[in-house]
């Protein structure tokens, strides 16, 4: 094939053409352009996302070389050490410059460098730019320049700098193809997809891809967002934008949600949200040991519980507390859950089963579509009181009235555990308390069609305090100096 000169785009958590910096820095160039997607064994074995994610993926990636082609493009697919593929195709097209957004996930930052020196031995350079994040991370620091570590005064400080946001960009007008390809695998050679078709129910919940997101974005600006502020915890309506795993994907940026909903009337809510994601990710990347220690290091000594059958249960919808088990079940249907349930559900297993909370981000990032590193991260040691600007231990989400407060007729658990839907709104959210011809008449029988409570919460709640004074008693054994 032709030598002459081309560049490269590297595609990685950035799967979309507008505000793609990369794509547009490379676009300004005039060069021929080739746009890569690498699928790298050695990162794929270190990253956090799992199956559901990887569904998504292959989704998102057809999306995209679709766009591509729309513009006379198309997206090259390869597969191998990211720094030895990169070399080859640039020496099959003859780029000298390879264009990036960067991802801030610990593995992906830690290997950076490494890629970055192997491009630059043979005279290729890496332009990577920030297409991910609001701002770059360390950007917004505290008076004396330390990073925040709460969230209010980050969110303060991030307000404050709205206005050094730049606008989207847009999509470039053309891109210059090269005279000839280089060779791709097909998406489908990647294995992204499920051998055996469990991703029914996620793939009639979601539509991947940069069309989707910017469809949904628009409708969330112009009929939701004014009224996110009241329902955004009201599991039973539709009251959250749903954007959060295209915006992990990259196939809409932060800085165009911002954009679309800071001009509507309530966005305040919504951005905070948008910002503790933002938070999340500058923590992580100043602590990136946070996705698998504890952000507070005395709970190294926290006396966890390690039991197989209730972590079961809890992943399968079987716990016996309704709200908990709708919301399990519909992180297996759709592979996505509720911000409120999740809250819920995470103290249930961190808190009334004391089961590990680095068991329950893992069964997250399998399931979750939406499965970000950091927004996980925080958000479960957040729950287990162990995180930065976290819950204090003793906030124990009880799940009951959690559920008569946030879905009080019973709706959202009757749509994801139908054996309960008969039951009076009274009973919907403890059917152990029930009486018999209640049960009897909903045909509802406790430990044969759903299961009765695993855990008695007012004793597990004790036990959870006197876990957390535990561990409390053996850091000040382990700090007391020796007689």
């Amino acid at each position: 094939m032709s030598r002459r000169e081309s560049v490269l785009v590297w595609f990685r958590q950035d799967l979309r053409l507008s505000d793609h910096p990369a794509l547009n820095a490379a676009a300004k160039t005039g060069l021929p352009l080739v746009p890569v997607f690498v699928r790298d064994p050695e990162e794929n074995r270190k990253e956090a996302a799992g199956a559901a994610s990887h569904w998504w993926l292959h989704q998102s990636l057809t999306a995209l070389d679709r766009s591509l082609r729309a513009l006379g493009s198309r997206l090259i697919v390869r597969r191998g050490p990211a720094a030895k593929t990169l070399l080859q195709l640039a020496a099959e097209t003859g780029a000298r410059r390879i264009f990036s957004n960067r991802v801030y996930e610990p593995a992906a930052l830690a290997a950076e460098p490494e890629v970055k020196a192997q491009l630059e031995a043979r005279g290729i350079s890496l332009e990577s730019f920030n297409g991910s994040l609001l701002f770059e991370p360390g950007s917004i620091r505290t008076a004396a320049g330390n990073t925040f570590r709460v969230f209010t005064p980050f969110w303060r400080a991030l307000w404050n700098e709205r206005g050094a946001l730049r606008q989207p960009a847009r999509v470039p007008r053309s891109l210059r193809s090269p005279r000839s390809w280089p060779k791709s695998l097909k998406i489908a050679d990647l294995a992204l997809e499920p051998t055996i078709d469990w991703a029914a129910g996620i793939r009639e919940a979601w539509t991947p891809g940069e069309k989707a997101a910017l469809m949904r974005l628009r409708q969330f600006g112009q009929r939701s967002v004014s009224r996110y502020g009241g329902d955004r915890d009201r599991t039973s309506e539709d009251g959250t934008s749903r954007l959060s795993p295209h915006l992990h994907f990259g196939e809409i940026s932060p800085i165009q949600i911002w954009h679309g909903v800071a001009d509507h009337t309530g966005a305040e809510p919504y951005l905070r949200q948008l910002a503790w994601r933002e938070f999340a990710y500058h923590l992580l990347v100043e602590n990136p040991e946070t996705t698998h220690e504890p952000f507070q290091k005395e709970f190294r000594h926290f006396p966890w519980r390690r039991n197989a059958r209730r972590l079961r249960a809890w992943q399968k919808g079987q716990t016996g507390y309704p709200f908990v088990d709708a919301a399990m079940r519909q992180l297996w249907t759709t592979g996505w859950m509720h911000n409120r349930a999740r809250l819920v559900a995470a103290s249930f297993l961190v808190k009334d089963l004391l089961i590990p909370w680095r068991q329950g981000a893992a069964w997250f990032l399998d399931t979750l579509v939406d499965a970000d590193l950091a927004n996980n991260t925080m958000g479960w040691q957040w729950v287990a009181g162990c995180g930065v600007d976290a819950a204090p231990y003793f906030r124990v989400f009880n799940p009951v009235t959690q559920a008569e407060r946030f879905d009080p007729d019973g709706k959202y658990v009757r749509r994801w555990i139908p054996e309960l839907a008969s039951l009076p709104t009274e009973w919907i959210h403890k059917p152990w308390e029930a009486p018999p011809q209640v049960l009897a008449a909903a045909g509802v029988k406790l430990g044969k069609s759903y299961p009765a409570p695993i855990v008695d919460h007012a004793q597990a709640r004790q036990a959870a305090l006197e876990a957390f004074q535990e561990m409390r008693q053996a850091r000040r054994r382990k700090s007391s100096p020796r007689n």
